[in-house]
């Protein structure tokens, strides 16, 4: 019987690097042919089985590009199921002020830019600029000045909805506690 050799781990930390350890680490590769990639991505083999392959992101993205959720139900049981799905996961719904509308830095959605558009400013306006322009072009346009004139109403009604969507989304950000 061999004799056991002593180690020179003192078990000192700042004496060895960082997370070595002496055994190997164990990477499981992609399981398609020729892959070497890390396979870290589980796709059943079969529907209902526990037998998984196990492929690179790239690999589980083709395997999984043609997959329906819905596949052998009608149109009363997706709607159903899809429904559901919806109220099941409606506590994971992102914040409504949170969602991206393109351009701009993110901050505001797709409605809040293009009621900015309406009222010809950037989308970086603070809400005093965004009041101040919507008064300007409001007393313009309003039904008073201009009675029996269709166009100019339309182009108040506009005007309104544009300046209570971002009123709106104002008072979402502003903290109330």
């Amino acid at each position: 019987m061999p004799k056991p050799r002593r180690s020179n781990d003192w078990g000192f930390p700042r004496w060895r690097g960082y997370e070595s350890e002496r055994a190997a680490a164990n990477v499981k590769l992609c399981d398609r042919h020729g892959c070497e990639e890390v396979g870290d991505c589980p796709a059943p083999k079969a529907p209902n089985s526990r037998d998984r392959w196990y492929f690179c992101q790239r690999h589980a993205a083709e395997y999984n590009q043609k997959w329906d959720y819905f596949e052998g139900l009608d149109k009363a049981e997706k709607a159903a199921r899809a429904k559901a799905e919806q109220a099941e996961n409606a506590g994971y719904a992102e914040a409504q002020h949170y969602g991206w509308g393109g351009s701009g830095d993110g901050s505001r959605t797709q409605d809040e830019m293009r009621a900015l558009d309406a009222l010809g400013l950037e989308s970086d306006a603070d809400f005093p600029a965004i009041k101040k322009a919507w008064r300007e072009k409001a007393k313009t346009v309003h039904p008073d000045v201009k009675p029996n004139d269709a166009e100019a109403a339309q182009e108040f009604q506009k005007l309104q909805v544009a300046y209570e969507v971002l009123k709106a989304a104002e008072e979402r950000r502003e903290w109330k506690g």
